[in-house]
């Protein structure tokens, strides 16, 4: 991102940081919301139950995606003692990722719907298109199954259990390290994350329900 900054496409990192920004929000809020559902209302009493980004994002966790294209937003606070089921850690897990689906969905055809209608705007064109693709790719990489991503309250529940105990050892040893090492060599230049990438304009067409 750093690099638009210094080509001088001011108005595409504004739009980027934006659509990123409600993304990590409309993320995190779907955690606290899944959280009360199942009886733990710590989120809610940190004043996480809502959409205003001012609740949810780091400003230095901001910072580091504009440099090296990685950040982070605070993490919702749960108290797992509260939860209804032994399945709410899941539920909450699984809810951030599928409020980014969701987001992404209704974001790109509101779009479409608009462009058949006859409403066509070069700025909402590139925006629309950033926040749905933004929240597609936010979704494939939380679900990563390493280190505090989503992923990894969510895979236990789809292995046996003596494979589950052993993930979850695993991942607390060296979930995090392995999935830092991730990110050093995408920075460095190795295509880790292409793949995400990649697979996130695929689904842009799968969610196409506007014709």
């Amino acid at each position: 991102m750093i690099g638009l900054l210094q080509s001088g496409r001011y108005e595409l990192f504004v739009l980027l940081i934006i659509a990123l920004v409600l993304s990590l929000s409309f993320h995190e809020f779907g955690h606290a919301a899944v959280a009360k559902w199942q009886g733990d209302d710590t989120a809610q009493r940190a004043g996480r139950l809502t959409v205003n980004p001012l609740a949810h994002i780091d400003p230095l966790g901001l910072l580091m995606v504009v440099l090296v294209g990685f950040g982070y937003a605070k993490p919702v606070p749960t108290d797992p003692r509260f939860f209804r089921s032994r399945l709410s850690d899941l539920y909450v897990a699984a809810a951030g990722p599928l409020m980014n689906l969701l987001l992404a969905l209704v974001s790109w055809n509101t779009y479409l719907l608009l462009l058949s209608a006859g409403w066509d705007n070069a700025g909402a064109q590139i925006f629309f298109t950033l926040l749905a693709q933004i929240n597609l790719l936010l979704m494939l990489f939380n679900l990563i199954p390493l280190g505090p991503l989503d992923g990894h309250y969510i895979l236990p529940h789809m292995l046996p259990r003596a494979l589950s105990l052993r993930y979850r050892l695993f991942n607390a040893r060296y979930g995090t390290a392995v999935f830092l090492g991730l990110i050093v060599l995408s920075v460095m230049g190795l295509p880790i994350f292409t793949y995400l990438a990649d697979l996130s304009f695929w689904m842009l067409g799968k969610i196409t329900l506007v014709g």
